[in-house]
C-alpha cells in the first residue's frame, strides 16, 4: 500500500503526517510515542492501508513537523493535543479509531475527552492511564518533577542519551538482535537538533499533568465503555505489562494481547499486532 507523506498548516504550524488508504474508508489515527514520530506507525500504513484509511500526523516538535522555539510555543500537553485537534478539524474527520502510544495516550484521551462522540474504538499500545503502570524508571523522572533544576541533567540522560534511545526500544528483550540499530540512532538524532534539549525537557515536565488526569481518563473509560483493544510489549523498561490488564478495570470487556515485544511493539511485532487489528476492526460489533 503506497504511503502518502503530507503537510498541512495547523495555527500557523506546518504539521507534517502519513496517511494511506481512501476517503471513503473507516479513519484510524494514530498518534505517536517520544522520542518517536509519524514514523514508527509505517509498518502499519503499508500493511491496514488496503482496508481503512490510516492517518498519522507528527506532534509540533516531533519529526517532520515544525519545531518552534520554547519561547514561541508552550510545550504542554494540553497545547499539542489543542494542535492535533486543530488537525483532525482541518481533515474533517468527524469519527475515527483512536491508536495512541506512549505520549499519544495523553494526547489521545485529551482528544477523547473533548470530542467524545468522534471516537468509534480505541486502540492502545504501551500507553499508561494508571499509574501502578509506571515503573522504576520514574522514580528519576518523579525527581525532576519536584526539582526541576537539580535534576535536569539526569532526566537528560534518563530520557535523551543515546543510551536510552536504546533502551526504549530494546528494554529487556532477550531478542536484541531483531532490533535495527538505525531505530534509536535516527531518533537521537532528532533530539541533537537545535532546541531539542529544551523542547522535550519542558514537554516531560508537563507530563505530571497527565498523572494527576490519569482518575479523569479512567472515569471517561468507565462512562463511555468505548470499544478497547490493547496491544503491549512486555519488554517495554518504563510501561509495566500489568498496565495492560489494569484496562480491564474501567472497561471489563476490553481485548488484551501481551507480546514479546518491547516499548515500540511494532519493531517487532508489525505483522503479528497488523492481524490483531485488523481482526478487531472487522468485527460486526465496531461501531
Amino acid at each position: 500500500m503506497q504511503v502518502r507523506y503530507q503537510s498541512i498548516t495547523v495555527d500557523g504550524l506546518s504539521i507534517f503526517y502519513r496517511e494511506a488508504g481512501w476517503e471513503n474508508r473507516r479513519v484510524v489515527l494514530l498518534l505517536h510515542g517520544f522520542p518517536s514520530s509519524s514514523r514508527m506507525f509505517e509498518p502499519l500504513l503499508q500493511r491496514l492501508g488496503d482496508e481503512y484509511r490510516l492517518i498519522a500526523p507528527d506532534f509540533p516538535g516531533f519529526g517532520h513537523s515544525d519545531a518552534p522555539s520554547p519561547e514561541r510555543f508552550a510545550y504542554t500537553f494540553d497545547h499539542v493535543a489543542e494542535v492535533v485537534g486543530g488537525f483532525v478539524n482541518a481533515l474533517g474527520l468527524d469519527s475515527y479509531t483512536l491508536y495512541v502510544q506512549d505520549y499519544g495516550g495523553p494526547v489521545g484521551f485529551r482528544l477523547a475527552l473533548a470530542y467524545p462522540e468522534r471516537v468509534q474504538a480505541m486502540i492502545v499500545q504501551n500507553a499508561v492511564a494508571h499509574e501502578s503502570g509506571l515503573g522504576p524508571l520514574w522514580d528519576t523522572r518523579r525527581a525532576f518533577w519536584a526539582h526541576r533544576e537539580k535534576y535536569q541533567a539526569a532526566v537528560e540522560q534518563n530520557l535523551m542519551s543515546l543510551a536510552a534511545a536504546k533502551q526504549r526500544h530494546v528494554g529487556t528483550s532477550p531478542n536484541v538482535d531483531r532490533y535495527d540499530p538505525d531505530l534509536w540512532t535516527d531518533e537521537f538524532a532528532f533530539l541533537s537538533r537545535a532546541d531539542q534539549t529544551r523542547i522535550q525537557s519542558d514537554l516531560f515536565y508537563d507530563y505530571q499533568s497527565n498523572v494527576a488526569a490519569y482518575p479523569k481518563w479512567q472515569a471517561w473509560l468507565r462512562g463511555h465503555r468505548p470499544r478497547m483493544l490493547v496491544v503491549w510489549g512486555r519488554y517495554d523498561p518504563s510501561f509495566l505489562p500489568g498496565e495492560a490488564h489494569a484496562y480491564r478495570d474501567d472497561v471489563p470487556d476490553a481485548e488484551v494481547h501481551l507480546l514479546d515485544a518491547g516499548h515500540f511493539a511494532l519493531d517487532e511485532k508489525a505483522d503479528e499486532i497488523a492481524d490483531i487489528v485488523r481482526e478487531f476492526l472487522r468485527r460486526p460489533s465496531a461501531r
